[in-house]
Parts: structure tokens; C-alpha cells; sequence
């Protein structure tokens, strides 16, 4: 068997039963987790312009939008995709070489699984195998250091749990990974430089053209069989050489994948709760504050504290670039108490307080917890005041990391706060039930509920 068959195998072979208790646990908690990030976006402008673009097309379909509303299986699957993605407060894989947001195949797996008329067991499954496939492609065949996007790998989950939530049987499924990992290749410039609206956008895209491969292959078409390790395939021109045993894997990996306390980018989260227990152990004000020196693992330093992806404190206008900024993200935390959506509102970005104070965070990589990534989250916050005291800590992990997981308790205050402002008590409370017995629960019954969410129309 070529690479892509040995992996439609275990796609295919993929049943709930084979997570253990916890895995289907954790699995559950980040589906929760995913719906309040995707409901907390529903007023953000880029996924307002994908909802217009899907109404104004006028075409008609079968699969829930979060909002109301229905589309094509492909459409569906972006527009809740960018949803669970726009705020970027959902949740990550850090491996060795890469960062990916394995929650980012649920728009694609969620729309598949409703069209199929699938339940609540078959979605988890298929989200499962997701899960897996991308986060062990970033374990053994990381794309970052090559110029290519994480959304890279995610062309395979993305059509793997499309495929699996579809039902489709091994041939059919090989074709659909091959077709979508050979047509979607990312560029890194997504993220580096000045970000645009794309970052959030382009893996729910990867989601859309998954979805639309495995429509293709539930078809009859055929992809590139050698996709992988074919002349020219994708080992020769995107990742290099690796090796990857699917009949040896399982579908744990859920459980190293790491949540957010905060809203903003992965590797900023213990920096974030170091400088504010900081804050709070010794009662400083912002305003006390005359510098903040923070010592970070280097993925830390080149993605969003000024290496080589681009420097992080000039021109900080955009929600976009403030959440790519660790210096921004501190100092917002600093002078606010924390980090969520209302910090990236674009008054408190350009406001003078926080651009004056991102420019006195200074990010500086630290060789030894370089070493320790990413088995730990480590950092050292220092804050020096006017008057001249200094105050460190040093963190290992946060809450949300895999070794600190949050409980089902707190993912339900993080929906809560997401989805307040869309979703009454009642249908908060039927969506939170709903996902907590999901493998028993009918499919329809979480889409229903979703569909009755609030989108408030814009103002002007």
C-alpha cells in the first residue's frame, strides 16, 4: 500500500470506542470550548463578509450555519470554521516544529457529518481522526522552517475527518486525502510580517477544499495515490523525509493538545498569567510600571515576540497583529486584568496607554526553555517599576496547558462568557447538555440548537 492507503486505513477504522475514557473526555471539553469561540465571533467583521458572500450567492443546502441558516456541505464548513477560528481562543498542538489548532477541522467534520445524517457518536469519531492526523503530522513532518503554513497538514485532517464523518470506505477515502493534500499547499506568509484577515481564515478554507474532496471522492474521483511519497510527491517538496506507522496509532493525541485561558496566540499564555500574578501578588498598577522583560522559548520569540517573523511593537493597529504580539498581549493583560475579546475591540488596541506600555516589553529567548518546549510552557516575567523595585516569577505550564488541563467546569465559564451575549440561559444550558452526552445524543439535536443562536445586526 502506498502512505495515503496505510492512512485511509486508520481513518476508516476509526471508532469512538477506541478513546479511552479520558480522550473522549478531553475530546468532548474541546468541542465545548470550540462552540464558545465560534458563537463569542459571530459579530466579527471577516466572518460577517464570509456570511454575505454565502447569502448573496443565494444557494440553498442542507448543513446548519451557527446563526441560522443553512448552506452547502463546503460552506457550511468554512463559514463555521472561520467562526471557531476568528477570535483565535481556540485550542493548539505545540509540537517540536509546528503549531496547529486541531479544532480548526471541526467546521469541516461537523457539516460533514450533519449532511451524511450522522450522529452525535459518528461527529466524535471523525473528529477524533482529525484530531490525530494533524497533530501527528506536525509530530513527525513539520512544514514551518520550509516557508509553509500549518494549514498545510491540515489539508489532510480536514479531508480525513470529512471523509470518516461521511462514511466513506478506504478507496474512497485515500482519494480524498490525496486530492486535498496535493491541491492545498500554504505559504507561512500567512502569519509572518504585517497579518492580515487570512490568518484566520485560511484553515477554515483548508476545511472548505477537504470537504469538497471528499464530496469529490465520494464521487468516484481519483487523487494522486503516491501523494506522499511519489516523484515529486509531498515528502520531496514540502516536508522532507519522515515516517509515520498508521497501523500503530491510536486516537489519544487529544489529550496533549492544549487549551486557552486567554484570548491570545498559543505561546504567549504563561507570560500572560506570570505577569498578572505578578500584578496581583505584589498590587502594582500599570501605571507603576516602567518595564517588563520577558524570557520566552524561541517558537515563542520568532512567532509573536519579534524574531524572525517579524518585529511585534510598531504599528499594532489591528486585531490581527495585537493578538500576534506578545508585547501588546502583556500589556493589554497589564492594564485590563486579562485578555478576551473586548481587548482587541480596535479603540483599545490604538489606545495611547497600551501602545505607550507594549513598547516597554522587551522579549528576549531563552536557550534553556527553548529545550524544555514543548513538554513545558516556560517563561520568566520580570516587571521593574518607576521607583525601582523588581518583581519574577518563572512559570513551567498555565491552566489549559496539557499538563495543567482545565476542567469541564471552566471550558463551561469560558462558554459561558463567549456566548453570553448570543445565547440566552435555556439555550446555553441545551448546548452545553448536549455536548456533554454527545456519543449518545442525535446529531440534530446540537445543529437545532446552534441554528438558534442570536447574530445581532450590525449597527449602521
Amino acid at each position: 500500500m502506498t502512505h495515503v492507503q496505510e492512512l485511509a486505513r486508520f481513518v476508516t477504522g476509526a471508532e469512538l470506542d477506541d478513546l479511552s475514557d479520558g480522550a473522549l473526555e478531553q475530546l468532548k471539553i474541546r468541542v465545548l470550548d470550540s462552540l464558545g469561540c465560534a458563537i463569542g465571533a459571530v459579530e466579527g467583521e471577516p466572518v460577517r463578509a464570509v456570511r454575505a458572500g454565502i447569502e448573496e450567492a443565494g444557494e440553498t443546502g442542507s448543513c446548519t450555519l451557527i446563526g441560522g441558516g443553512l448552506g452547502a456541505p463546503d460552506r457550511a464548513a468554512f463559514y463555521n470554521g472561520a467562526l471557531v477560528r476568528y477570535l483565535d481562543f481556540n485550542d493548539s498542538y505545540l509540537a517540536p516544529g509546528e503549531t496547529c489548532h486541531p479544532s480548526d477541522n471541526l467546521g469541516a467534520v461537523l457539516a460533514c457529518a450533519e449532511y451524511a445524517g450522522g450522529s452525535g457518536r459518528d461527529f466524535l469519531a471523525a473528529l477524533a481522526a482529525a484530531y490525530q492526523v494533524q497533530c501527528r503530522l506536525s509530530d513527525v513532518a513539520p512544514v514551518r522552517d520550509r516557508g509553509f503554513d500549518h494549514a498545510t497538514q491540515g489539508a489532510f485532517s480536514t479531508a480525513a475527518g470529512a471523509a470518516r464523518a461521511l462514511g466513506l470506505d478506504a478507496e474512497r477515502t485515500a482519494n480524498a486525502l490525496a486530492i486535498s493534500g496535493t491541491a492545498n499547499v500554504a505559504l507561512r506568509v500567512t502569519r509572518t510580517g504585517t497579518l492580515s484577515n487570512w490568518k484566520g481564515l485560511a484553515m477554515p478554507d483548508t476545511g472548505r477544499n477537504g470537504v469538497h474532496a471528499a464530496l469529490l471522492a465520494r464521487r468516484g474521483i481519483t487523487g494522486p495515490p503516491e501523494v506522499f511519497e511519489g516523484n515529486k510527491g509531498w515528502r520531496w517538496s514540502v516536508s522532507g523525509e519522515w515516517e509515520l506507522d498508521w497501523s500503530a496509532e491510536d486516537l489519544e493525541r487529544v489529550t496533549r493538545t492544549d487549551l486557552k485561558k486567554y484570548n491570545a496566540e498559543i505561546h504567549s499564555q504563561s507570560s500572560v498569567e506570570g505577569a498578572l500574578e505578578l500584578a496581583r501578588e505584589h498590587d502594582l498598577e500599570a501605571a507603576d510600571i516602567e518595564r517588563v522583560d520577558l524570557e520566552v522559548f524561541d517558537v515563542a520569540f520568532d512567532i509573536i515576540g519579534g524574531g524572525e517573523e517579524g518585529g511585534k511593537k510598531e504599528g499594532i493597529r489591528t486585531k490581527e497583529q495585537a493578538d500576534h504580539s506578545l508585547p501588546y498581549i502583556v500589556a493589554v493583560a497589564l492594564l485590563d486584568g486579562g485578555v478576551y475579546p473586548e481587548q482587541y475591540r480596535p479603540e483599545r488596541i490604538r489606545a495611547d496607554d497600551v501602545q505607550d506600555l507594549l513598547r516597554r516589553v522587551e522579549v528576549h529567548r531563552s536557550e534553556e526553555y527553548s529545550r524544555r518546549f514543548p513538554e513545558e510552557h516556560a517563561c520568566r516575567v520580570t516587571i521593574t517599576t518607576r521607583g525601582g523595585d523588581e518583581y519574577e516569577t518563572e512559570k513551567t505550564a498555565y491552566e489549559g496547558f496539557h499538563s495543567m488541563p482545565m476542567s469541564w467546569e471552566t471550558v463551561e465559564r469560558k462558554f459561558a462568557r463567549l456566548s453570553g451575549p448570543y445565547a440566552g440561559d435555556a439555550l446555553r444550558d441545551r448546548i452545553v447538555e448536549t455536548v456533554r452526552g454527545l456519543e449518545d445524543a442525535d446529531l440534530a439535536d446540537l445543529t437545532g440548537a446552534l441554528s438558534r443562536v442570536e447574530i445581532p445586526e450590525p449597527e449602521g
